[in-house]
């Protein structure tokens, strides 16, 4: 294989990262806190890191091959990921390695899980670069999703391909295309996100801050306590909102602003998605009315926020919904693992899939009831390719052995069997909290052995990556000629 388009595209991502530290830069500089060094040190060696790897790998005839991608695609995770993380470990903030790449992970990945005890008061520069990266990593992910996962027919992500994404040389002119729209709508979002939170009462830090980390679905806030430090239903209001149409697919939007919404009302996987948020919202909330004595409108503003946050895969808090029985516990448990739209920037198994494995198993009962009659399955009125069927499951069969994997390792270490089992789902669907007095809503994952942290770690880029993009790399027929 030849490395050098992947080393010069990571290069070329470092030098973006490297300029990216100049806004916590500013932010500490302006403060007036001593951090601003801090990020300086780490922009100057990433930067020469990046410049050096681009440098070194120029090739005059830049073409990408599948296998390239999929290296290319883990590697930016990772890479991206151990470079952020120098600026915290160095920071006041005292962090260790570990800890520093567990949040750098966390962020870049969208999960929102934090080691960080003491946000309240913590330096600015740290707050902005762990919203600031939480913020890259929503929109390489939708540019991941809509340009290179169609093209490596990564669990059925195959049914999105487009006529531009067909071919492995176009991959990059087509991503840096959708990358500039995509963006631009990302952008504005985040801009309304901001001026909604500010409306709502929040000083233009927190604002900026929660906004990045919200259309991200990432979770990230500046206190301890999430967004439940601001206990401003308005507040709550705006995030719900905004989490939600950043689980909704940004080529639909794109579609929209071109002047043709009908795609957006009449996709099926949108209608799926806000169905479920509405029926898991109205069962919370009569849960909490009925069973924990809740008032009603206070019932249905905890379930709502919550519901959409954890489906979402944002994981804001403004209650410890681990303390509300276990029917809630429960329902939140299976919620981390739905997910919202493909093309969106959250995570979990996704709508699409459970809609393309429901209508497999609808036309195989057909089949079984009437042996002889021709059935299709269908995803927004067309057929589902056999490929796409059998990619899907797959995914799904290979999500529930890692998932199991994560949990017996986690609970190997040390971990009660509630935190282990919550920690691998929260990881590989990259939500954030997950139950328990450990990791739930009100806990951090500050406690937890170094190891675990590394394989929580590994767990996160799983499934951000949509698992087969990191696992195919650990075979060894990949790395054959």
């Amino acid at each position: 294989m030849d490395f050098r388009p992947v080393f010069f595209v990571l290069g070329i991502l470092l030098s973006t990262l490297a300029a990216s530290m100049v806004i916590p830069l500013m932010a500490d500089l302006s403060a007036g806190h001593e951090d601003w060094e801090v990020f300086a040190i780490s922009a100057a060696f990433t930067l020469f890191v990046g410049v050096a790897l681009m440098l070194t790998n120029r090739v005059p005839d830049f073409t990408l091959s599948i296998r390239q991608a999929f290296l290319l695609t883990t590697l930016s995770w990772m890479v991206t990921a151990a470079f952020a993380a120098v600026p915290l470990m160095l920071a006041a903030i005292d962090l260790s390695y570990t800890d520093a790449f567990f949040e750098a992970m966390s962020g870049i990945t969208t999960t929102g899980a934090t080691v960080i005890v003491g946000l309240d008061t913590a330096p600015p520069g740290v707050l902005l670069w762990r919203a600031l990266i939480q913020w890259m990593g929503g929109i390489g992910i939708i540019v991941l999703a809509l340009s290179i996962l169609p093209m490596l027919q990564v669990g059925g992500m195959q049914l999105f391909r487009t006529e531009s994404s067909e071919k492995s040389d176009k991959v990059l002119p087509r991503a840096a295309q959708l990358a500039t729209w995509i963006g631009l709508i990302y952008l504005c979002f985040t801009m309304l996100c901001a001026i909604g939170y500010h409306v709502a009462g929040m000083d233009w830090f927190d604002a900026v801050a929660h906004a990045m980390t919200t259309i991200a679905t990432g979770g990230f806030s500046t206190a301890d306590s999430s967004l439940g430090y601001f206990d401003d239903p308005m507040v709550e209001l705006v995030a719900i909102v905004f989490m939600l149409m950043g689980a909704l697919p940004f080529v639909l939007y794109l579609r929209a602003l071109r002047g043709d919404p009908k795609p957006l009302r009449n996709d099926t996987q949108v209608h799926w998605f806000l169905t479920i948020v509405a029926v898991a919202v109205c069962l919370m909330a009569a849960h909490l009315w009925w069973d924990q004595g809740y008032p009603p409108l206070v019932a249905l503003r905890l379930a709502g926020f919550n519901v959409v946050s954890v489906i979402t895969g944002t994981g804001y808090a403004t209650s410890d919904f681990g303390t509300w029985g276990s029917f809630a516990g429960g329902m939140m448990f299976f919620l981390m693992f739905v997910g919202g739209c493909a093309g969106s920037t959250t995570c979990g198994i996704k709508i699409f899939r459970f809609q393309v494995l429901y209508a497999t198993a609808d036309a195989q009962m057909r089949r079984l009831i009437q042996p002889h009659g021709v059935f299709i399955a269908y995803y927004n009125g067309k057929p589902i390719p056999e490929s796409v069927s059998v990619s899907v499951m797959s995914f799904f069969f290979m999500y529930v052995v890692c998932f199991a994997v994560l949990s017996i390792t986690l609970q190997f270490l040390g971990l009660d069997y509630l935190t282990a089992m919550t920690g691998a789902a929260t990881a590989i669907s990259n939500v954030g909290p997950g139950l328990g007095p450990v990791i739930g809503p009100s806990g951090t994952f500050a406690t937890l052995p170094d190891a675990a942290k590394w394989v929580l770690s590994a767990g996160m880029l799983l499934g951000r990556l949509e698992l087969f993009t990191v696992l195919i790399l650990l075979t060894p027929g990949f790395w054959r000629k």
